[in-house]
């Protein structure tokens, strides 16, 4: 009960804070920026990606399981001005959306919380249409085998106290097994340093094959 408690109540609430800063949105903002016409938004959270979403973007389609997140996004979605749906609870489960629905998928530090995410990105790729693109900045696994052994070793506690988020996972080999060919705009370590196992963070666009 207490760890459910704490990853539907407490932490929604703290990512609607933590998420929406400076530094977090210096990343954000060109994942954004590059979105066009419909946007599947995974892990849409309290809506902190809506302010840097261009004009090009005509409606978005939440993919977000809290119910508190979706809450918190209310005024978010007011100050957007353009359609805002939630359209599923996880991006593992789009059945509801037919083939080719969207332009675009945006992911911000949400795919690093999908438990099937292989599955997750086949079902985007299904929606996705001919030309579009998923967007993303994200956790990944360091190619520095020093960090990479410190992600593995963090990964169970970290998993749990973060909402799922895995630290450990090669996620351009992932997208690369679900169909997509990926470019990596940029793979740098932040926050601290090397030596922090969750600083590692990869950001770039994926289209499918």
């Amino acid at each position: 009960m207490a760890r459910g408690f704490w990853r539907e109540r407490v932490l929604p609430r703290l990512n609607h804070r933590a998420l929406a800063g400076a530094d977090a949105s210096a990343w954000r903002a060109p994942v954004c920026a590059g979105a066009v016409g419909t946007v599947l938004d995974i892990g849409f959270g309290s809506g902190p990606d809506l302010p840097f979403y261009g004009d090009a973007v005509t409606r978005v389609l939440a993919a977000e399981p809290s119910d508190v997140a979706w809450r918190l996004a209310a005024e978010r979605v007011v100050t957007f001005g353009r359609p805002v749906e939630r359209v599923s609870l996880d991006a593992a489960d789009l059945a509801g959306m037919p083939d080719e629905a969207v332009d675009t998928a945006v992911s911000a530090w949400s795919m690093c919380t999908v438990p099937d995410l292989v599955g997750a990105l086949v079902e985007v790729r299904r929606v996705l249409r001919p030309g579009g693109e998923l967007r993303f900045v994200e956790h990944a696994r360091s190619p520095d085998p020093r960090v990479a052994r410190a992600q593995d070793r963090v990964q169970p506690v970290w998993g749990r106290v973060a909402g799922g988020c895995h630290v450990d996972r090669d996620l351009v080999g992932m997208l690369d097994a679900a169909g997509y060919d990926v470019t990596v705009a940029r793979a740098v370590s932040v926050a601290g340093g090397p030596a922090r196992p969750w600083s590692w963070f990869v950001t770039g666009s994926a289209r499918p094959r």
